[in-house]
């Protein structure tokens, strides 16, 4: 029998095309914070910029613009009609603090949305109406 062995090939680099995406969606995810420097549809432009810009250069990033986009306007609903119940029943302390509390989860998901892009997994929004699929 021979004895030949052959040499084990060399590790692939990490794809930078894989990481460039990466980065790209976490700064999609990210983007929808400007809603706090912006204020209006800060939220929806930030991501809705990113996304023109890069969706056909990066790989996920199209999909990943859609949910975000779709959860950044949902959430403006939501916010509306916490607005209006907050509103109409402001003799309430309930609803003063419905708002309250669903800029906190607005936040949370954000935040969390963009840890799971950066690491490669994508993130699906909790109470999202699909306008873009």
């Amino acid at each position: 029998m021979e004895d030949s062995q052959q040499p084990c090939p060399p590790p692939l680099p990490p794809n930078d095309d894989t990481a460039a995406a990466r980065q790209w969606i976490t700064v999609l995810h990210l983007s929808a914070l400007a809603g706090l420097v912006i204020v209006g549809f800060g939220h929806i432009l930030g991501p809705l910029i990113i996304w023109l810009l890069k969706k056909n250069e990066m790989q996920g990033l199209d999909a990943a613009g859609k949910s975000v986009l779709n959860f950044q306007i949902s959430w403006s609903i939501w916010f509306f009609v916490s607005a209006v119940v907050g509103f109409v029943g402001s003799c309430l302390v309930v609803p003063l603090a419905l708002p309250l509390g669903m800029f906190i989860a607005w936040l949370a998901f954000v935040i969390n949305g963009a840890i799971k892009a950066s690491n490669g997994v994508s993130f699906n929004f909790p109470l999202t109406i699909r306008f873009f699929s």
